[in-house]
């Protein structure tokens, strides 16, 4: 009797169409990183690197936050500060939405050989990946709002906690819930350890992200009688983390995208 060798379906992988399995993948990163430089026709590395930037804007401005914090000098002031957050924060929606874009047309995207009418939004229910999608989209139009709002300084603690603290809470949510479905799609199951895996390591990176924003999240709240600093900064902090976990993953989604065109189906070889 033969030996077979078995090619993993992966629901991330046909959707980004991306032509390797997760048993090719710990071969890819060795010339992924050399191709990978400059991909623009590619739209998950162009997700990638739109994602990079967010997240690097969202990084820059927790270190400058976490400077005034400690009452350290530092270039920026705060309303400065906060500009970058919201401008951190737009880049993640543009990145949101072409992924959602590119989660609602499995089939046809980069399909030049086949005609079929683009859908912008997309419905599908039953599909993990446009579920995630959608989620993370929902969450970065919310902290959209809450960095946008952040922006004012003549707030009382209570507008505070309702314009910026509960949609930076709920935007949280969706993005731990987008999170945890991107790593179930990904592990074909809860939980798995596939650290040799590109995609899988994009996907824990992103997840650890998404629980430190909700960790930043449930202790950014305003209260009428004290600032909590420590609670601020341990915020703050942890936002930071988010921060640079969305990083890396987003900078591994560029060597994931070097074979993201002419997709093969999975198959079952005999040998």
């Amino acid at each position: 009797m033969g030996n077979a060798s078995t090619w993993i379906w992966s629901s991330r992988h046909h959707r980004k169409k991306l032509n390797y399995s997760r048993n090719d993948a710990t071969q890819l990163p060795s010339h992924a990183l050399r191709q990978s430089i400059w991909l623009p026709r590619k739209l998950n590395w162009l997700i990638g690197l739109i994602f990079s930037i967010g997240s690097l804007l969202f990084l820059t401005a927790c270190i400058c936050s976490l400077t005034l914090m400690s009452g350290l000098a530092t270039a920026l002031d705060l309303s400065n500060t906060n500009r970058m957050f919201f401008s951190g924060s737009i880049f993640f929606t543009i990145a949101a939405y072409l992924q959602l874009y590119q989660s609602a047309n499995p089939d046809s995207l980069f399909q030049t050989s086949i005609t079929r009418p683009r859908n912008y939004l997309g419905w599908r229910p039953n599909d993990i990946g446009w579920i995630s999608s959608a989620l993370q989209f929902l969450g970065t139009l919310l902290f959209n709002v809450n960095t946008y709002n952040a922006m004012s300084s003549d707030l009382t603690w209570l507008q505070q906690d309702l314009r910026i603290w509960l949609p930076d809470l709920v935007g949280s949510i969706l993005f731990l819930a987008s999170g945890y479905l991107a790593f179930a799609e990904t592990c074909h199951s809860h939980w798995s350890w596939h650290i040799g895996d590109l995609s899988w390591r994009i996907v824990f990176s992103n997840f650890i992200g998404c629980l430190a924003f909700m960790a930043a999240a449930a202790t950014a709240f305003s209260t009428p009688d004290s600032n909590h600093l420590r609670l601020q900064f341990f915020s703050m902090g942890m936002t930071a983390i988010g921060a640079a976990s969305f990083l890396i993953g987003a900078l591994l989604m560029l060597p994931e995208s070097t074979s993201n065109s002419n997709f093969k189906q999975p198959k079952i070889v005999d040998n």
